[in-house]
């Protein structure tokens, strides 16, 4: 197995498992955040590609998706293994992302900001087409052949729609053993999606550690209506860079939940971005994944997720339109680290208004532009101008999709007995050894967190 991703940090998943001449990509990330990181994304692919027999993919999250096209462009033109449900959503995110980046170059190039001349993208639509028509969907629960003595089985994670632990099953000296590669964990009891699924055995695990080091607050329901009442007060505007694929759906679904209690006016909620847009209607149209709560909320019998008053603008037009709009009102839009997307443009715009609220819900990675405005950045540079920051910025942390670190213990705690390696992945180097350390003290299990780059012999 080689650690080719998400080692040392939390973005540009890839694991390299070999195994009697066939070789499987396990995740196939961007890496995101620091420019030292992004320009891996340009570097030659770690890999022989000419070798390489499959990909799996535990979720559509660009960090665990998002290279596949890169690999195309190269030469890649094997299965690609996924759940339906993430197969559905890889559909429209790789295309968005291909086009985002078409775009951003364009606009670099126009403008003249680009250290490169003339500015490219990492990958095109046309290599995001040819990506999808690799997808090999495969539904959660059912074992498949990946090759010759090698297979896999998805296991639900509730991080996002489609999410899945990967257990892949092969022989050893005449004997079936067990690699679990845990994806994104998602988190118990929250809204929309059913619970992880628990795992009996693995020799060997990799677990994730994104929040390892932290409890998520209890009530991040209460400090929304907050937030909203405070906006709807002051007539400010509300704009929450949300990631299309998951937070959007649940921030809508709380969103109408605080409505229908009376906690909140029912503000207009205008949701700015087509993949966020396409994503939504993906999730209604997959019930199999549902819990009871999202299974009752109907209307004529199709699952619906939408406030009362709820605007969608798939058009560049009906974004530009948003510019004219006073508050209050709530504005959904993509990226959710403001890496990239619609909501830049947004942000440039409402940004230098103190009426103005600017919402993190989610995870900011190391050298982001969401992390830059959370640290209490004065001024933050977008499409080659400083935009001096005089709205408010809040952060509410309770509505993450990736598991802490009680529910990664709770998730831990259903392996029947203690894998012979376990390995931390997919965190910074803060929280993987603080879940390093409380694993160890408290399952007694062996734990390794490996390095970036990082070789090591399942046997």
């Amino acid at each position: 197995m080689n650690f080719l991703g998400a080692a040392g940090g939390v973005t540009g998943s890839k694991f390299l498992l070999s195994y009697e001449g066939q070789q499987f990509l396990l995740d196939c990330g961007l890496f995101q955040g620091l420019k030292e990181l992004r320009l891996r994304n340009w570097a030659p692919p770690p890999i022989d590609i000419g070798r390489l027999n499959g990909i799996v993919v535990s979720h559509a999250h660009l960090d665990h998706s998002g290279y596949l096209p890169r690999l195309v462009a190269r030469g890649y033109r094997g299965p690609v293994y996924a759940t339906t449900a993430t197969c559905d959503l890889l559909k429209i995110l790789l295309a968005d992302a291909a086009h985002l980046q078409e775009e951003e170059a364009r606009y670099a190039n126009m403008e003249g900001y680009s250290k490169h001349n003339p500015a490219l993208p990492l990958y095109t639509v046309e290599d995001a087409e040819r990506s999808l028509r690799l997808l090999s969907p495969i539904r959660s629960g059912t074992e498949v052949q990946l090759g010759p003595g090698i297979g896999i089985k998805f296991f639900r994670t509730g991080h996002i729609l489609g999410a899945a632990s990967a257990r892949i099953a092969y022989e050893l000296a005449g004997r079936k053993k067990y690699l679990v590669d845990s994806g994104d964990l998602g988190r118990y009891d929250r809204p929309i999606l059913k619970d992880p699924e628990s795992l009996k055995d693995a020799n060997w695990l990799m677990v994730e550690s994104t929040y390892g080091d932290r409890r998520h607050p209890a009530n991040p329901d209460a400090e929304l209506a907050k937030i909203i009442n405070e906006v709807a007060d002051q007539a400010g505007a509300l704009i929450i860079p949300a990631f299309a694929v998951g937070r959007t759906q649940e921030l809508i679904y709380t969103i109408r939940m605080l409505e229908d209690q009376g906690r909140i006016p029912a503000l207009a909620v205008h949701l700015d971005s087509p993949m966020a847009i396409d994503a939504t209607e993906i999730y209604c149209s997959h019930s199999e994944e549902h819990d009871l709560d999202m299974q009752r909320l109907t209307d004529r019998g199709r699952p619906l997720l939408r406030s009362r008053h709820f605007y969608i603008h798939r058009t560049q037009e009906e974004s530009k339109s948003i510019n004219a709009i006073d508050g209050p009102f709530i504005l959904l839009s993509s990226s959710g680290m403001a890496t990239g997307g619609r909501v830049l443009h947004h942000l440039r715009q409402r940004l230098p208004d103190p009426k103005s609220t600017i919402l993190f819900v989610g995870y900011q990675a190391e050298g982001t532009r969401g992390q830059c405005l959370q640290q209490g950045a004065k001024e933050i540079r977008m499409f080659g101008q400083m935009i001096p920051v005089r709205a408010k910025i809040r952060t509410i942390d309770g509505f993450s999709a990736h598991a802490d670190q009680p529910e990664i213990l709770r998730w831990l705690q259903g392996f029947e007995r203690p894998p012979q390696r376990t390995f931390i992945i997919h965190g910074e180097p803060k929280a993987a050894n603080s879940l390093a350390q409380v694993i160890r003290e408290r399952l007694k299990w062996n734990v390794e967190i490996p390095a970036y780059g990082e070789r090591v012999e399942l046997s």
